[in-house]
């Protein structure tokens, strides 16, 4: 019993000197820490952050809580498309009037603990810490409401120790200013909800038409969804994004004790209405609007020196650059609503309502409607003026009595390109290695290859013939010869930014992306091919002023070349061998020379024309929202009735122009591509740079004829 004694005492000594030794080592880290915080000069800087967050905070007052200077956006001839509003202005709301249901849904998904806290919430930032050391990516947000206020108030977005100090030193000053309340007030009203609405009574009148005091907890715990991420949450585009926050945000409220099991389940199975309403039902101007704001936030992101990119190393550096895009993008979008620019653009609007009623036109005896009222055959199309490279008309989709609709297909819809895809992947690099349109390949069975649509092989033919059928093998072939990555590049060059790693792969040769490509980056390609391969960023920014009328930005359109002129204009000759002698006969313009290709997806199930004469270039994408097989689809029906419909209409008053011809193969061009002089074209002779075509009204089929039935993915045209 004695030794038993002595041996529980031996063992509770060892553990109180393992448990001295620990403490001593814990001591000496802190030591450490706090060595190296005072002697590395840590110290001196955060006082100084200290101090100009609270001089900051004590040297404003309430106005600043209440921005209310709108932006302006302007067409070419100085019309207004439309007025960015806040919305704060006219609509702020004081706490007294905001209904508790708003107060406990967005607190309870926001910040459970603000009527406690002093501005900062410790414990919810180390578990966020935390939490990023363990899963390698922040996932829990460790910023309280008045950290957010002080954020969007006093800060900008850099992603710095320096300013997630200022931003917890801001919070504490302004909890010693203001009250709880106030704070949530502000907050509430300054808040972002996406579509131009700024504070939570802007965003009840614009999605529900109503007043606050008449909105239950359902609408309630929806609207509060929305601030966290704008456009993820955003009501008009992504509703089942909404909900399926609203259903969190409904059970974080049943768990804190605000809803009863009845609340809160009669809550969470209502349905939501949306009641949008929009200052213009003209779905022209909707279209250039939403196109103009998106290329004006891009130009405010330029100007604060984000450089965009459309190639990366690995996932996790493409993840890393699209969280960085999309917090800017958010921000500068919100700067446009709420700073007082002035944008002009150079959308025409002649143009503009041209392209409209081309595309409502071809497309009117599709009636279906899906069950949003949103009509199922649709169609886009984005046409770029060739002397300046922008965009001076844009059609998201089809006009009709729905105000709450916003989507514009034209730059925010990805589809397939089918055959479009051939000259700018396959052809024209093709002609800068050593190519040309009257060299002989051989369209021929591929194994675990591409099919041509019917299914027959022509043998020995030229490139030229190859492009004016769309034949599938050809492309495949010179793909592969220069290797997929290389095709890809040019693209990239082009900054088409729905590509992805999994397209590496031959299929893209005739079309098969993984994600696809929008009407606004194919018409930017094939302009670039009219421009003798110097590509330009497709914008409609003209002009940008502050609200002090200073000129902040005006565009200077900077060309990258992506094809040898040799080579452009090579594609730009078999491209008008296509309206002349291939599948575009049917498009082929009245009185002025055009070049252009048809596209046709696996199945029928997406259409494509692009084309360009020397003043215009026009992209056109035709097919449903939710891909599905369209009887008689094909490059040259639909969007080829589109294409030249509209294009016959912008040129009437044009004088003809043909297109430069490209010269005979020089000495120096064979050297440098390791060609032999076989081409039978003779140098063509063009004093002028230019090469005048007599008018005239050549053979004119005014109605499309479909392209050849197409079966499975091997047979896209």
């Amino acid at each position: 019993m004695i030794r038993m004694k002595k041996k529980a005492k031996r063992k509770t000594h060892k553990v109180f000197w393992i448990f001295v030794k620990l403490q001593m080592v814990l001591m000496a880290l802190v030591l450490a820490a706090l060595g190296y915080y005072y002697l590395g000069g840590y110290a001196t800087e955060v006082q100084a952050l200290k101090a100009q967050a609270e001089n900051m905070v004590k040297s404003s007052d309430e106005s600043v809580f209440h921005p209310d200077q709108s932006s302006f956006i302007y067409d070419k001839d100085g019309n207004q498309l439309i007025k960015l509003t806040n919305g704060t202005d006219a609509t702020y709301c004081r706490y007294e009037d905001i209904p508790s249901e708003v107060i406990e849904a967005i607190t309870s998904i926001e910040d459970k603990k603000f009527f406690s806290h002093r501005g900062v919430d410790f414990k919810a930032i180390i578990r966020a810490v935390v939490a990023m050391l363990i899963n390698g990516e922040p996932n829990q947000g460790g910023s309280t409401i008045t950290m957010q206020l002080a954020k969007l108030t006093y800060l900008d977005n850099s992603i710095t120790w320096q300013r997630k100090m200022s931003q917890i030193f801001c919070a504490m000053e302004l909890e010693k200013l203001y009250s709880k309340e106030k704070i949530l007030e502000f907050y509430l009203n300054d808040i972002y909800f996406a579509n131009g609405y700024y504070g939570i009574q802007a965003a009840c009148e614009g999605y529900f038409g109503c007043t606050l005091e008449e909105i239950d907890v359902s609408q309630a715990a929806f609207l509060c969804a929305i601030p966290n991420s704008p456009s993820y949450y955003d009501p008009l585009v992504n509703k089942k994004h909404t909900l399926e926050r609203r259903n969190r945000i409904l059970k974080n409220m049943y768990d804190d004790g605000k809803l009863s099991v009845e609340e809160y389940e009669d809550a969470i199975g209502k349905d939501i209405t949306l009641n949008h309403v929009t200052n213009s039902r003209d779905w022209s101007k909707n279209y250039a609007a939403t196109y103009s704001i998106h290329c004006a936030t891009r130009t405010l992101m330029e100007l604060q020196g984000f450089e965009f990119c459309y190639k990366f190393q690995s996932e996790e550096e493409q993840k890393a650059y699209e969280e960085a895009y999309d917090e800017l993008y958010e921000s500068c979008r919100n700067d446009l609503y709420a700073k007082g620019y002035t944008i002009r653009t150079t959308i025409d609007w002649e143009k503009q309502e041209q392209l409209q009623r081309a595309l409502d036109e071809e497309l009117k005896d599709f009636t279906e409607k899906n069950e949003e009222g949103i009509y199922s055959f649709q169609g886009s199309a984005t046409c770029i003026d060739n002397t300046t490279g922008q965009v001076v008309a844009i059609v998201g989709g089809r006009s009709q009595d729905l105000s709450m609709y916003t989507l514009n297909r034209a730059f925010q819809s990805y589809r397939q390109s089918g055959s479009a895809i051939k000259p700018i992947l396959d052809y024209a690099p093709a002609f800068e290695r050593g190519y040309t349109p009257e060299s002989i390949v051989v369209d021929e069975p591929i194994p675990d290859g591409p099919k041509n649509a019917g299914g027959s092989y022509a043998g020995e033919v030229t490139i030229r013939q190859a492009v004016e059928w769309s034949y599938n093998t050809i492309p495949w072939k010179l793909l592969e010869e220069m290797g997929v990555n290389t095709g890809l590049d040019y693209l990239r060059s082009m900054e088409f930014s729905g590509l992805k790693p999994e397209d590496e792969v031959l299929p893209v040769s005739i079309g098969g992306f993984t994600r696809g490509v929008s009407a606004t980056e194919m018409a930017a390609a094939y302009g670039t091919l009219e421009n003798d391969g110097g590509y330009r960023n497709p914008s409609c920014i003209a002009s940008i002023e502050d609200s002090q009328g200073n000129l902040i930005y005006e565009a200077t359109q900077q060309e990258k070349v992506v094809y040898k002129s040799t080579a452009a204009r090579m594609m730009t000759d078999v491209l008008q061998s296509v309206m002349t002698d291939g599948l575009g006969q049917n498009m082929q313009l009245t009185s002025m020379p055009s070049a252009g290709k048809t596209g046709t997806t696996n199945d029928n199930k997406d259409g494509w024309f692009c084309g360009y004469t020397r003043y215009y270039t026009t992209a056109v994408w035709v097919g449903y929202d939710m891909p599905k097989t369209i009887e008689g689809l094909g490059g040259g029906t639909y969007p080829g009735a589109i294409w030249k419909k509209y294009m016959e209409e912008i040129h009437k008053d044009l004088q003809p122009i043909g297109f430069l011809p490209y010269p005979q193969l020089s000495q120096e061009f064979m050297e440098e591509t390791g060609l032999e002089d076989s081409s039978a074209e003779e140098t063509q002779e063009d004093p002028t740079g230019e090469q005048p075509v007599e008018e005239g009204t050549p053979e004119n089929h005014v109605e499309p004829q479909g392209e050849q039935p197409q079966q499975g993915l091997e047979t896209i045209e």
